[in-house]
């Protein structure tokens, strides 16, 4: 994970958290979609607030006029927190993380890959597993990708676990490049 990745993931989920606790995680799922919306439908509004010639102050009065009617506090308070620690040009790669994370009520997306078709009953059971070690509620993809050769790999989020021959395979040739080296 990049640096920007690791601060953006930061940023949101402790907005999340805050947010929970008070205007709760619908609110303010929808309050952030709302003032993604306001900042790319209006670029200039993005720019001002961008911008180190504008104080501080006068900045947050500029979110109190703009982004008002039946806007959570906890999102203005978010906003106002991004311009302080000089990190609003991240708010829109917040939006959108907390879309992709977010967006099915805490269901994730799993991408299951394997070479050949899995029983109901396996997948079941991968399921059950995955659930258990992220804790969290999955939405399952299945992929046949034949180049597997065998095994499955699962991709979570950023989280790719690996259980392929192919994988296997690849990693046994390097040991063995590594032993011929010695």
């Amino acid at each position: 994970m990049i640096k920007n990745e690791v601060v953006v993931s930061r940023y949101a989920e402790a907005f999340l958290s805050f947010a929970r606790q008070n205007c709760g995680l619908d609110k303010a799922l929808e309050d952030v979609v709302i003032v993604k919306n306001i900042i790319r439908d209006n670029p200039g509004f993005g720019e001002l607030l961008d911008n180190p010639e504008i104080a501080y102050t006068e900045k947050c009065a500029i979110i109190d006029r703009v982004i008002r009617d039946g806007i959570s506090d906890e999102i203005r308070d978010f906003l106002k927190l991004l311009l302080e620690k000089k990190r609003f040009e991240i708010f829109l790669d917040v939006a959108e993380y907390l879309r992709g994370k977010y967006s099915h009520h805490g269901q994730v997306d799993v991408l299951l890959k394997t070479a050949f078709p899995l029983e109901l009953e396996l997948i079941k059971r991968i399921e059950a597993v995955l659930k258990k070690r992220f804790k969290r509620d999955l939405r399952f993809y299945i992929d046949l990708d034949g180049s597997l050769l065998g095994g499955v790999q699962v991709t979570i989020g950023n989280t790719i676990i690996d259980g392929s021959v192919k994988k296997r395979l690849v990693e046994l040739k390097d040991k063995l490049i590594t032993l011929r080296m010695e």
